[in-house]
């Protein structure tokens, strides 16, 4: 009796076609196609790999490489003619390649599963990913150090409990985002290592019986080493959790600067503006001027932490080896790369639009009682116990807070008065200048310190 539906790759099993709903429900080729060109380069080398052996003939390995290049060339020209029939990217072009090239299209499937054959698509398309994040990463870096070298000198009230704590340099403070997104960049690095294995060979979960070989497939695709046993190969996606953690990790510390830009817009702050093309106007009110880019930089940082969390669901509860829940592993890992390199986009020609407020960060650093930690240094520098010196400058500021004044303001009877050790260099140390210039030592804010690490950070970018 003839089938009475049309045939699949596994029509032969079952005795009634999938439901439509199924067939809806189960599809990826909404989202993975863009595995696409990495799919067919993949194909390309476990084809080579076949011939290689013996299992392939070169007519064969000739006809699916110019059924290849013409699938191509078609998916690259958006003629390629997608089907949800055919369930996900690898069916659709197996199923076109065979209805180009016949027989020989049907023997590229030898030897390897679309387990084997997903995990390598993933990772080679992650691979790249990730070589075009680190260079936004670098471009984000670079654009930071452009007005931290502008700034080196710029004071400006370092905080802590969002309080004035004691005066550090503008560009000293930006060089801190330009440290953690150097470490960012180092986890992207080392987590490419370990995305950068094959898959392919695994087969379903148990390997295959033909004489294949992982290594030579490994050298054609540049893949640094194989997956050693089959079972893991197949099933788990830790590099797609540990890619989706480093991403969230740049997320967060560009919230955190978000966060800043935010606050220092304010008028209260009123430290910096960004240019108009980053923000946006109100509806209502015709005065304002919203910082709408560093919000939503904000927001999308849950967003991409949700994709974390959302994967490491996933696989949570997963036995060996492939199941289909994996198939939910693409969407939540495509939109963190495209949420992260928009995001690194925008934010290296931000943070070059920044006009910096120099006065209004001086006046800011002048309010807080800076540098009363350097009046206490100085005490103890004079001979003083720390912990006498701490309770003689809290006095200090005290009374310049009766009075409405800065510490350097007080005159120098008053400042004796509370230690008998205080001379006239004391004003020396009170400036916000001399406060910053005592700081001269390796991560130190002194402007001298601030250049040095800048020429460090631009040779570690042109390294």
């Amino acid at each position: 009796m003839a089938n009475p539906h049309p045939p699949g790759l596994w029509s032969g099993r079952f005795a009634e076609p999938v439901d439509e709903k199924v067939k809806r429900y189960t599809a990826s080729i909404p989202f993975d196609y863009r595995l696409a060109l990495y799919d067919i380069q993949g194909s390309l080398a476990h084809a080579a790999m076949l011939h290689h052996v013996g299992v392939l003939s070169e007519a064969d390995l000739a006809a699916i490489r110019r059924g290849m290049a013409e699938i191509r060339a078609e998916i690259e020209a958006g003629r390629f003619a997608w089907s949800l029939d055919d369930e996900d990217v690898h069916l659709n072009i197996e199923k076109a390649l065979t209805a180009k090239i016949g027989d020989a299209g049907k023997r590229l499937h030898t030897g390897r599963s679309r387990n084997d054959q997903v995990a390598t698509d993933v990772r080679l398309w992650l691979r790249e990913a990730i070589d075009r994040l680190l260079a936004l990463l670098k471009n984000c870096q670079s654009a930071l150090l452009d007005v931290a070298e502008t700034h080196a000198d710029t004071v400006m009230p370092g905080f802590t409990h969002l309080q004035v704590a004691q005066p550090v340099t503008f560009g000293h403070h930006l060089l801190a985002y330009v440290e953690m997104l150097a470490r960012d960049a180092e986890r992207l690095t080392d987590c490419r290592k370990r995305v950068n294995r094959l898959p392919l060979g695994a087969a379903a979960l148990a390997g295959t019986s033909y004489p294949i070989d992982r290594e030579y497939v490994a050298r054609e695709l540049g893949f640094e080493a194989v997956c050693e046993n089959s079972l893991d190969a197949v099933s788990d996606r830790d590099f797609a959790i540990e890619f989706t953690a480093a991403a969230s990790l740049i997320m967060t510390h560009l919230s955190r600067l978000s966060e800043e830009l935010i606050l220092w817009m304010s008028p209260r702050f009123g430290f910096i503006d960004l240019a108009d093309r980053y923000c946006t106007g109100s509806s209502i009110m015709p005065q304002k001027k919203n910082p709408d880019v560093p919000e939503l930089v904000r927001g999308k940082t849950g967003r991409v932490n949700g994709h974390l969390v959302a994967l490491l669901t996933l696989m949570k509860g997963q036995p060996l080896a492939y199941n289909k829940d994996n198939q939910e592993d693409k969407e939540p890992l495509f939109d963190t790369v495209d949420t992260l390199a928009d995001t690194l986009a925008l934010y290296a020609d931000m943070i070059g639009g920044i006009r910096v407020k120099a006065e209004a960060m001086r006046q800011a650093a002048r309010q807080g009682y800076a540098t009363a930690t350097d009046l206490a240094d100085y005490l103890v520098k004079k001979g003083l116990p720390f912990r006498d010196a701490h309770e003689a400058v809290a006095r200090a500021v005290r009374a310049a807070e009766a009075k409405g004044v800065d510490l350097a303001d007080l005159p120098l009877a008053e400042l004796q008065a509370m230690s008998p050790l205080v001379g006239e260099d004391v004003y020396a140390v009170l400036s916000l200048e001399g406060s910053l210039a005592a700081r001269d030592h390796l991560g130190g804010t002194a402007p001298a310190q601030v250049r040095a690490a800048i020429a460090r950070a631009r040779r570690r970018l042109a390294g």
